[in-house]
């Protein structure tokens, strides 16, 4: 049920929302020359796929967890993109194609060793990864990897169709700063 209200959400959220894409695009092309940003993370069962958001950095940031970066890396429409969190509609690709869902544990990438090594312990890459979640809503980032896991599988082991649903609207309405950048 939940990869269905996935797709349906994901579809329904593309066709209505391709003005904002178009807009995000066009500004983006003057902030940076590439508005797109592609990164590689882990998914479910700890297979590859790319990520797709609107880029909030500068093009030569280095490739790390978001609280490694440096705010002075954040463009002006980065920020802005960020705090509405505008920056994440793309991954309603990812939600389409079947690589992520709209609620699960944030993907994280292949260099956050430690990470990675508590997610497994905890059972976290036997899900989709998702947009948002539990941990997203607590502002619990990925710069405390044993706490985000054993949150990831909290959310996990007690996720149903209203806790999915309340992620989503808490999400909307305003909970949760995504991942911090220092």
């Amino acid at each position: 049920m939940i990869r269905t209200i996935d797709f349906l959400a994901s579809f329904l959220g593309l066709l209505c929302l391709w003005p904002v894409f178009l807009v995000v695009v066009i500004i983006g092309f003057f902030d940076t020359g590439e508005p797109i940003f592609i990164q590689e993370r882990v998914g479910r069962n700890k297979k590859p796929f790319k990520l797709v958001k609107f880029r909030t950095m500068s093009v030569d940031t280095k490739s790390v967890a978001s609280h490694l970066a440096s705010t002075a890396s954040i463009t002006k429409l980065g920020a802005f993109l960020r705090k509405t969190k505008i920056d994440e509609l793309p991954q309603l690709i990812n939600v389409l194609k079947g690589e992520m869902s709209l609620v699960g544990p944030r993907p994280n990438l292949f260099n956050q060793i430690e990470l990675i090594r508590e997610r497994s312990t905890n059972g976290v890459y036997d899900v989709r990864p998702g947009i948002t979640g539990l941990s997203q809503v607590q502002n619990i980032d990925m710069s405390t990897p044993e706490l985000l896991a054993r949150t990831d599988k909290q959310m996990i082991d007690s996720l149903d169709p209203k806790s999915y649903l309340k992620y989503i609207l808490m999400t909307l309405v305003g909970s949760g700063s995504g991942d911090a950048v220092k």
